[in-house]
């Protein structure tokens, strides 16, 4: 049987948020950013009316204001956006218990065994060359269903991609932006997608759009063409799966709402207010990076990790990355050593540190060994020690417990970065796309 894959994406997801719960900001640009005195300042999101207005994802708080005089500037309530967020996939669950998240405000669904209510006319199928394919129209009827219900119920808009596979779904969500359903199916998606540019098609990213570019495939139609060994010769395996994409033949399953998402890595990074001068602030400030990349490496269940990456940002903007690998380890206090060793192995005073980012990778799943030095080292009662403190923040707040290096550095007391800076998925090139406006 064919395949109904919905792709769902909230439109202009943590402005509409905001619009919804303040209704005087209707009809007017706004724009969701980071705090300026911190200088986090930039464009987190924006509404329609900033993002005709010349208003980007990334932009910084005064570049906005320069082409959007009139924008209304609101501070992220990232813990707001998740419980919407909660609400939004609660509907899809109605439908299909097949719901693949990507990111907080994009989702696939697989409505292939779906309960959603057939419409009652009789062109439900199309039949071609003996085939027998679900019509468009009854495709679009499912998108439309799904985008009425969330706005009706939610407030908010959503546009919907309905294909044969997850791919061809998420490019057709961009391509009725806002509050659209766009079809791709299996009778119309060379016509649809063949003439898009190949940056269009999931995980093609800057660098490969460059590349594939140069080759003279700018085009999904003409990647879908190209000989099979010119592209595995440029790009290996990342090739094959380039063209399979290409040309519809995505089978990846949409993933249960239950199953488990496998990370590569986990990690978080923060910019400070003013430029770090000091080792031992530079050590405090890593401590509460690996808190947070500790409490969430234990949350996530795939074991232990073997590599810490750290990477610095100086005041000029320059910066760079290191990593290291260690015994496996869920520790804050292990993965904070590590990291500031490497800082100490790479930076030299005088320094001027405007940001930092501290990640874990090369989990084990929890089939690593506990060695004799691990034991002697009390690695389990850390554990414990550390699960505890996870508890206790999950009941009573993030700042009611805290180590005592963090503690020395005020600034930094009440920053929960594990629940106010969201993980987004990364793609198979270990860099996320640029988000399209």
């Amino acid at each position: 049987m064919e395949r109904i894959v919905i792709h769902s994406d909230l439109n202009n997801f943590y402005a509409s948020v905001e619009r919804k719960l303040r209704p005087e900001l209707a009809g007017k640009p706004i724009a969701v950013c980071g705090s300026k005195e911190e200088r986090r300042g930039i464009v987190l999101a924006k509404s329609e009316e900033a993002k005709k207005a010349g208003v980007r994802t990334g932009d910084t708080v005064w570049q906005a204001r320069r082409k959007c005089p009139d924008i209304v500037v609101v501070p992220p309530r990232f813990g707001l956006y998740m419980e919407y967020s909660r609400k939004v996939k609660a509907i899809y669950s109605r439908y299909t218990d097949l719901i693949e998240s990507y990111g907080i405000d994009e989702c696939w669904l697989d409505l292939t065994h779906s309960t959603l209510l057939f419409p009652p006319f009789e062109n439900k199928f199309t039949f071609s060359g003996g085939e027998k394919y679900f019509s468009d129209e009854y495709l679009c009827f499912l998108g439309d269903h799904i985008r009425n219900e969330v706005k009706r119920e939610i407030g908010v808009t959503v546009s919907c991609g309905v294909s044969f596979n997850k791919v061809f779904a998420k490019l057709g969500s961009d391509l009725k932006k806002p509050d659209g359903t766009s079809v791709i199916s299996k009778l119309n998606y060379e016509a649809v997608v063949n003439g898009l540019p190949v940056e269009d098609l999931l995980f093609v990213g800057r660098a490969t759009r460059e590349k594939l570019n140069k080759m003279g495939f700018n085009t999904i139609g003409k990647l879908a063409a190209a000989p099979d060994k010119v592209i595995t010769d440029a790009f290996g395996k990342v090739g094959e799966t380039l063209l399979s994409y290409s040309r519809g033949l995505d089978e990846d399953p949409v993933k249960h709402m239950d199953e488990k998402r496998e990370y590569k890595s986990i990690g978080n990074s923060c910019t400070y207010p003013d430029d770090v001068t000091s080792f031992h602030r530079i050590e405090r400030l890593i401590y509460v990076l690996a808190e947070s990349v500790a409490a969430r490496t234990r949350e996530i269940n795939q074991g232990l990790a073997d590599t810490v990456h750290l990477w610095v940002r100086y005041g000029d903007l320059s910066d760079f990355s290191v990593q290291k690998k260690i015994r496996h380890t869920a520790l804050c206090s292990e993965i904070a050593r590590h990291a500031f060793e490497l800082f100490k192995a790479n930076v030299k005073q005088p320094f001027a540190v405007r940001a930092m980012g501290v990640t874990v990778s090369g989990f084990d799943n929890g089939v690593s060994q506990i060695t004799l030095d691990e034991s002697a080292g009390n690695y389990k009662k850390l554990e414990a020690v550390e699960k505890c403190v996870d508890e206790i923040r999950r009941k009573h707040g993030y700042d009611k417990i805290q180590r005592g290096i963090v503690a020395e550095e005020p600034t930094q007391m009440h920053n929960d970065i594990k629940n106010t800076h969201l993980i987004k998925p990364a793609n198979f090139e270990d860099r996320e796309k640029d988000k399209k406006d």
